[in-house]
């Protein structure tokens, strides 16, 4: 999520530059910054749920809805996460967070930018027109801004802590995106709860299965009026305005004539697109250089539906798309996940299409306590070293897992790079007092397939159920 010893400072800047994991922040000094240590705890199995969001903030031009912070699994793993959805020429207001987020756009495209303090305006526009009074006297009214990125449905985007983000959907469909932060980084100095820091909008309604919850406000409505304006140069109206007094549209808000900005050309945009995209893959190989490189150039969005771009991919099972620490995996009509377990992360997986059978087995020894079916929309989390296993439902199965760590590692458990690959079958064999030929087939069974397994012939059952 490539460091330097004089970055010290900038601990609260995501580095996922998409070479280097998921949920992180820049490290200070030579090695990755590290995640808080959560309350030790016991992970019970029972206790685990397939859980859709509790609360709901609708908004003018879109909802923002909430999974439950405090429910034990997502406490335990030190992370939240809510879905956002942005009607056509919506627009989510300028905000910020105490915690590293990634985002998986589920569907729709649009842009958005993250601003980064003291990086150049590189977007600029040049008034045509007669020079206004202010120019003359050396003021320029020109519109600059920081670079504008486009977004389409399968891109991950990291958003760093405390920096400043807003989204648009340009399209003509709903913008959807699954939000997981990661309240556990030691970039949050805070509580481990997550909290959006607005900087426009006010007055949104908040509902929940108890009921209203009451109201808030952006980040202006706590300071003076005279404050604000002094230090704004505006006038007092016009910082009533920055409060969000008498505000009712909420966070997401509907641009009627659609948002103007400053960008490129489309053909131009999608040029310098590539372009980017490439630097970035040359900057992962090369390492950083300096605080521009690092930040004001951070590629920190990368698409992972990409066919092309799959790690492992069977015709009659389907794929698995890794960045680091984010996986788009997708499963074919009754084709199996292979049974694994995650190493050294918790995983946060959430159904985007279809459903499936999923199951989890701890270290009690006993049937495993979560059998159940998933579905689009839900949330599971998977605790480390716990085995899961998944078999697709007659639509399919579709979902994206996030990692609690950098380097995420996975041992299946069948299959090829497996466990039993790596035993000798004489160990196999006296472990589980079975023939030498029971051991090769368990070892072999499953020949060169690796994850994702396709269906046995009917009637047969699958090593990997």
């Amino acid at each position: 999520m490539p460091t330097s010893s004089g970055l010290s400072l900038l601990s609260a800047v995501c580095v996922l530059l998409l070479s280097q994991g998921c949920l992180g922040q820049l490290p200070s000094g030579e090695g990755r910054q590290p995640r808080r240590q959560t309350e030790r705890r016991e992970w019970r199995l029972e206790r685990l749920e397939a859980v859709e969001p509790s609360r709901r903030i609708q908004a003018e031009a879109g909802v923002i809805e909430y999974w439950d912070q405090n429910q034990e699994q997502f406490q335990l793993a030190g992370v939240a996460a809510y879905r956002t959805t942005i009607e056509p020429r919506g627009l989510l207001l300028p905000y910020y967070s105490n915690a590293p987020r990634l985002v998986y756009i589920i569907q729709g495209n649009g842009v958005s930018s993250s601003v980064f303090p003291g990086c150049p305006e590189t977007f600029q526009s040049f008034q045509q027109s007669e020079p206004r009074e202010e120019e003359r006297r050396g003021e320029s009214l020109r519109d600059q801004h920081q670079k504008i990125h486009r977004f389409r449905e399968g891109d991950v985007i990291a958003l760093p802590a405390g920096v400043a983000t807003w989204f648009y959907n340009d399209g003509e469909t709903p913008v959807v995106a699954i939000t997981v932060a990661d309240t556990g980084n030691n970039a949050n100095q805070l509580d481990q709860r997550l909290r959006r820091f607005e900087l426009a909008g006010s007055a949104q309604r908040r509902e929940s299965t108890e009921g209203e919850e009451g109201f808030s406000g952006n980040v202006f409505r706590g300071l003076n009026v005279d404050v604000l304006a002094e230090a704004f140069g505006v006038s007092r109206e016009t910082v009533r305005k920055l409060q969000g007094h008498d505000e009712r549209r909420g966070n997401i808000v509907r641009v009627e004539r659609g948002l103007q900005f400053v960008r490129p050309e489309r053909r131009q945009e999608q040029q310098e697109e590539e372009e980017e995209e490439e630097e970035g893959r040359r900057r992962r190989t090369r390492g950083t250089n300096g605080l521009e490189e690092v930040l004001c150039n951070l590629g920190n969005r990368e698409n992972i539906r990409n066919p092309d771009r799959a790690d492992v991919y069977s015709r009659e099972a389907g794929s698995v798309t890794s960045l680091n620490s984010q996986k788009l995996p997708i499963l074919r009509q009754n084709a199996h996940y292979a049974p694994h377990w995650n190493i050294n992360a918790h995983s946060i997986l959430y159904v985007t299409r279809g459903r499936a059978r999923l199951q989890i087995s701890g270290n009690q020894g006993r049937e495993a306590s979560f059998d159940r079916e998933v579905r689009r929309g839900q949330i599971v989390v998977i605790p480390q070293n716990f085995v899961v296993a998944a078999q697709a439902g007659s639509e399919g199965f579709e979902w994206v897992s996030f990692k609690t760590e950098d380097f995420p590692l996975v041992s299946p458990l069948a299959g090829k790079a497996s466990v039993f690959r790596g035993l000798p079958e004489g160990v196999i064999a006296n472990s589980y007092r079975i023939t030498d030929e029971e051991a090769r087939r368990v070892k072999h069974g499953r020949g060169e397939e690796f994850l994702v397994f396709r269906p046995r012939a009917q009637g047969g059952r699958v090593a990997a159920a």
